[in-house]
């Protein structure tokens, strides 16, 4: 079985925070897992940099009253999940960068998954989702699970459908396995799914090679792969369904994901090298960005 045993999930007091946290606590629950709620103080005047998770502060550093009642508050928060057998703890940090906090904590305790909600994705919000979701799931050593806020659509587990694009790199098929994991704590569904590129039309007059018949050699080759990374014990307990698709990786997950209801999106994150920091966007934030269910991102 994978081994959670922390988990980090950063409060703001929130409505997203709160659905995050929900699912942090079933989560925690199927793995037997411990369960730490960061909260982390931030100067007012930060709050014009668009995070996706912000604290509502007092001007001014917060005062031993102030970090009582935030004590108090997170406890309450975690009360139910105390309730249920989950071994609980609050932190409060007063760095007032809620990325670098939460990375120092998950490195601290360390964390083996890191659950944090998003704020909503209109207009200035979503070009600025960087701020802080997308340092952290850039930068972190764990699996991350980012869950959008439950008015874009309430997911909450356990999970039925997942849904693993595989690209056949490590990240991805460590993806996979997490996939068949959770599916088998959630009885869920899996689809794995792999998107070869739609090539541009400038690309296909110079290609003398695409004609239908190479694509389907291509889609079938890319469909015997797929097949051949399910182990055979998870066809008992996950109905696992290959998909390949040609397209832009990123749209086509995307509209996989909508057309299937799926609950959550389960993929891996290539190195953090100075090129794929630039290039982050190109399909794992686009993916954050932009899907309707939570998605939990990883890399090997």
């Amino acid at each position: 079985m994978l081994a959670i045993r922390r988990i980090l999930c950063p409060i703001d007091f929130s409505d997203e925070s709160k659905h995050a946290l929900d699912h942090a606590v079933v989560i925690a629950g199927w793995y037997g897992a411990s369960l730490t709620a960061l909260h982390v103080s931030m100067p007012v005047f930060l709050v014009l940099q668009p995070p996706v998770l912000f604290a509502e502060l007092p001007t001014g550093a917060p005062t031993e009253a102030d970090r009582e009642h935030l004590e108090s508050r997170l406890r309450r928060w975690v009360e139910p999940a105390g309730a249920l057998g989950i071994t609980t703890e609050v932190l409060f940090d007063e760095r007032h960068n809620p990325a670098t906090s939460i990375l120092m904590c998950a490195a601290s305790l360390p964390a083996d998954l890191i659950v944090m909600g998003t704020h909503g994705r209109g207009g200035f919000e979503r070009l600025l989702l960087g701020s802080v979701t997308e340092k952290v799931l850039r930068k972190a050593t764990c699996p991350v699970l980012t869950v959008p806020p439950p008015a874009v659509r309430a997911t909450k587990p356990p999970f039925k459908r997942l849904l693993c694009p595989v690209d056949f790199s490590e990240p991805s098929i460590a993806a996979l396995r997490f996939a068949v994991s959770l599916a088998e704590e959630s009885d869920a569904r899996v689809t794995v799914m792999h998107v070869l590129n739609e090539p541009t039309d400038d690309e296909r007059l110079l290609d003398a090679l695409d004609t239908p018949e190479v694509r389907l050699q291509c889609e079938d080759h890319a469909r015997t792969r797929l097949e051949a990374l399910i182990p055979g014990e998870a066809r008992a307990f996950c109905e696992p369904v290959t998909q390949v698709r040609w397209g832009k990786p990123y749209r086509t997950i995307l509209d996989i994901a909508d057309n299937e209801a799926t609950d959550l999106i389960v993929m891996g994150v290539h190195g953090r090298n100075a090129i794929d920091v630039m290039l982050f966007g190109s399909t794992t934030n686009q993916i954050v960005r932009h899907a309707s269910c939570p998605v939990l991102t990883l890399r090997a």
